[in-house]
């Protein structure tokens, strides 16, 4: 049961640490740590997520109280949220990773539902972007390549004048 789980610190330590994450999550997508720490921040960036799509003075100040940075409230309540209007809950997705080398810890990945999507759209943007610097490039060398025919043919003209 969500909330329920020490992790080996004090409350404060806790509360802390599971507010850094879920103010992490929100604000990049994703998050590789334990299995333990992801399900516990999956409860609470789901309950942020939750008052994103209330959208009320109220839900706002409970998000700024929780989460540690204003320009990340402003992103859940501007652009995440909205994408989960008629999702009830299971806004994020938990995978496994295996066991972490040194203490054998079982690592997962948390993600945001959704983000896989937009990251492919970036990664297709900045393959199409390195395409056009590339073309970019090659139509560049190729205006330099006439201009240096066309100087060389210029400087043969001359000599030829001049003779």
């Amino acid at each position: 049961m969500p909330g329920n789980r020490k992790l080996g610190r004090t409350s404060a330590h806790r509360h802390s640490m599971l507010r850094g994450m879920v103010t992490y999550l929100l604000e990049n997508g994703s998050i590789e740590t334990t299995l333990m720490k992801a399900k516990e921040v999956r409860s609470e960036a789901e309950k942020m997520i939750t008052f994103g799509k209330k959208n009320t003075l109220a839900t706002r100040r409970a998000a700024f109280a929780y989460i540690t940075k204003e320009d990340v409230v402003s992103k859940l309540f501007n652009s995440i949220a909205p994408k989960y209007m008629e999702r009830n809950g299971g806004y994020t997705s938990i995978y496994k990773l295996g066991p972490r080398r040194g203490d054998g810890a079982e690592m997962a990945l948390i993600k945001l539902i959704g983000e896989a999507e937009e990251h492919k759209d970036d990664k297709k943007d900045k393959q199409d972007k390195k395409e056009q610097d590339k073309k970019d490039k090659q139509d560049k060398k190729d205006k330099l390549n006439k201009k240096d025919k066309q100087d060389k043919k210029d400087k043969q003209d001359k000599k030829v004048i001049k003779k």
